[in-house]
Parts: structure tokens; sequence; C-alpha cells
């Protein structure tokens, strides 16, 4: 049923609450696979964790899902044993590429969740997603822009129907 379920996502969006942020999450879930890395950019509070706690949901792995900013990055298995694992990582305190490539982050067998990884997380994959989250200064919605790059997310925009 995952692949079916998302055929396609909205490259610009606006989430109202929370709740709609990890809707989103579980929405992208359908869609990423083992060996995927995503890359997060927002400011502080701007729902990057809680889009990851929607991916985890549903990806089906063990939780909770937590901010992993003081301990850099977190592993968390498939509940079922089938199915991806989640690495989420937190590239905040990291201060240069070497720093995020000395994690040897094993992204193969996991869909890979780098937050604040923008300029610093690009050479883990060269298929990824790049997702900004944007709170709107005058209320509680939030923009999210979903950037695809490589041949994997080139071949499923063109599947796509427009």
């Amino acid at each position: 049923m995952r692949q079916n379920e998302q055929c396609c996502l909205d490259p610009v969006q606006r989430i109202p609450t929370a709740a709609a942020m990890r809707d989103l999450g579980r929405r992208l879930a359908g869609l990423l696979r083992a060996g995927d890395l995503v890359i997060l950019a927002g400011p502080l509070g701007a729902g990057k964790t809680t889009l990851v706690q929607g991916i985890g949901e549903g990806l089906g792995v063990r939780g909770p899902v937590t901010s992993p900013t003081f301990v850099i990055a977190r592993v968390h298995p498939p509940l079922t044993g089938s199915g991806p694992a989640l690495i989420h990582a937190d590239a905040y305190r990291l201060a240069s590429i070497a720093e995020v490539d000395d994690l040897d982050l094993d992204t193969g067998p996991a869909v890979t969740v780098v937050e604040w990884g923008k300029g610093l997380a690009e050479g883990l994959a060269e298929d990824r997603l790049e997702i900004s989250v944007e709170p709107d200064p005058d209320g509680e919605e939030r923009t999210v822009r979903l950037a695809g790059h490589g041949a994997r997310w080139k071949a499923r925009k063109d599947k796509d129907p427009e």
C-alpha cells in the first residue's frame, strides 16, 4: 500500500498545525525507501523534528522520535523487521562537511534525515530530497518547500501526473 499511497506531493505547501506537519511526514514516508537522504532546513522551532516524527510513524519505526541535537544521530529500527530503519541526525552542532563524514552514517539500509544539514550533508548521497520549513511570522502556519535532486527524484517527478 505504501507505494500507491501517495503519487505526488506539491513542491510548496502551507501547513497549518503540528498535526498537519506530522501528517505530511507520514505521506512523505510513503515515497521514501532505504538509501534515501532527506535534508531539512529551517529555523529553531520551525517544525523539522515534528516532520521527522511523522516520517518515523509512516515508516513504522521504533520511537519516540525526538530531536537528536545533543546525541547528533539516532537510529530507529523498524518495528516489524521489514522496511527501512530511520537514521535521524542533527547537524546543528557540526561545523564542517568533515564532521558529518566522521559520523560514518550507514545510510544504505535506512532512510536518513538530517536536520540543519543544508551545506553540510549533500555529499552523503547524490540523490536527495531537500525540505525547507519556514514559519509564518504572523501566525502558526509553515511554508514547506520540497526539492528533489538527482536521478531518483527526477525519475519520480517524471512519473507523477501533471
